[in-house]
């Protein structure tokens, strides 16, 4: 097993497209850290904080299916370099704007639908690239030691957003601007075979990952089952306001906050690296889920800054399991020349389960309160957790992966 981790790290591509994305997730950590608090900081409101949410996924969901399409045509790190690039440039933008004191409620919606437009082709397509980097005995390796690093950028992301946001939105759109270049450089800096494919754009092909995806219900019982579960138990978009009205901490205590779940899911991704989960996966993914759940609520009722940190990292652990699993089932029943398309779905319904999961946060925490509203997703998660186990059996009795 050691030598098989030692070989994953040997993958000199793979590890600079390690680097790459470490660097463009902890700018999109401590981007999304800024334009939460600064968004609250502008209107004090919870509506406004999950319409942020909104304003992400509506690109994202319709650009979708077409970006899939690209990205199995053309050049994949090329995509995500450009992705890197608008992102830099969004960065630019509202640091300029900061610094003018032009800084708006409408400029941060305008912002929210750059960025689910960019999501739309940079997920699938980072999504797609890593199978091209390293052997296919090393696929669950090699994502759970993507996910380690992802958790890594989570943690350092928000963490870092946090302290630097002491010193002014301005500074921390500037380092996001610079992580996000830095990125861009190493994605083109990765070399892989590039297999140009002519699949002419039609309907069929079009919608050929959502027909794959609907055809196997065992991905589509672990897609929707990561859908549901963090739509209903997410709790990111109300951070801000358990920060500094329940939990009475500042930008500081709201970047601990939103590093605590990738805490949880960096020792969690660690553990799986070196130990895979070999049997009962399906089983293990359900109960993974329940847990998510469970200490959603725990956080929910929670008016303790320790406790609120100790929840959000078992949900970040149990995420884990789930995010592992989900990925590596894909990865190995995905052909590559479907690849782009089968992440396009996936990132819609990651896109479903992460921005629209943030606007019906902020709807319910506008009706309910922010309490009620995570409270009553954590339970919703468990519930959704024990109807897979009838809804998709196959899931539910998979062994092995």
């Amino acid at each position: 097993m050691t030598s098989t981790f030692s070989e994953l790290l040997a993958q000199r591509q793979f590890m600079r497209f390690w680097l790459a994305r470490i660097f463009g997730i902890s700018g999109h950590q401590m981007l999304m850290l800024a334009i939460s608090w600064h968004m609250y900081e502008l209107t004090g409101s919870a509506w406004d904080l999950g319409l942020v949410g909104l304003f992400q996924f509506i690109p994202a969901l319709i650009m979708a299916l077409p970006a899939g399409h690209v990205i199995d045509r053309l050049h994949r790190g090329r995509i995500f370099a450009t992705c890197m690039l608008v992102l830099a440039l969004v960065a630019v933008v509202l640091g300029v704007a900061t610094w003018r004191g032009q800084a708006s409620r409408e400029l941060i919606f305008a912002v929210a639908w750059v960025l689910g437009l960019t999501r739309a082709f940079q997920m699938p397509a980072q999504q797609a690239i890593t199978p091209s980097l390293v052997p296919k005995h090393l696929f669950q390796r090699a994502i759970a030691l993507s996910s380690t690093g992802v958790e890594v950028s989570v943690i350092c992301g928000p963490a870092l957003g946090g302290l630097l946001y002491l010193s002014g939105a301005l500074t921390v759109y500037t380092v996001c601007a610079v992580l996000f270049s830095l990125s861009m450089m190493l994605t083109l800096w990765v070399r892989y075979e590039h297999v140009a494919r002519q699949n002419s754009l039609s309907w069929s092909s079009l919608f050929a990952g959502v027909a794959f995806v609907w055809e196997r219900k065992v991905l589509l019982g672990a897609i929707s089952l990561d859908l549901f579960a963090v739509l209903l138990g997410g709790a990111t978009a109300l951070l801000p306001i358990f920060a500094r009205d329940i939990l009475h901490v500042g930008p500081d205590g709201l970047g601990l906050l939103r590093a605590a779940p990738a805490a949880g899911a960096l020792c969690m991704s660690i553990i799986i690296t070196r130990w895979p989960i070999q049997r009962r996966v399906g089983y293990k993914l359900l109960a993974a889920v329940a847990v998510f759940g469970l200490a959603s609520v725990a956080f929910g009722l929670s008016d303790s800054f320790v406790l609120s940190l100790a929840a959000l990292a078992v949900t970040g652990a149990a995420d884990n399991i789930s995010v592992v699993t989900r990925l590596t089932l894909m990865q190995l029943e995905t052909p590559d020349e479907m690849r782009g398309r089968v992440a396009a779905v996936n990132g819609v319904f990651i896109g479903a389960s992460n921005e629209l999961g943030e606007f019906e946060s902020g709807l319910t925490a506008a009706l309910w309160g922010p309490v009620a509203s995570v409270v009553a997703g954590g339970m919703g998660t468990v519930l959704i957790a024990v109807s897979w186990l009838k809804l998709f059996p196959a899931l539910a009795r998979r062994d092995q992966l």
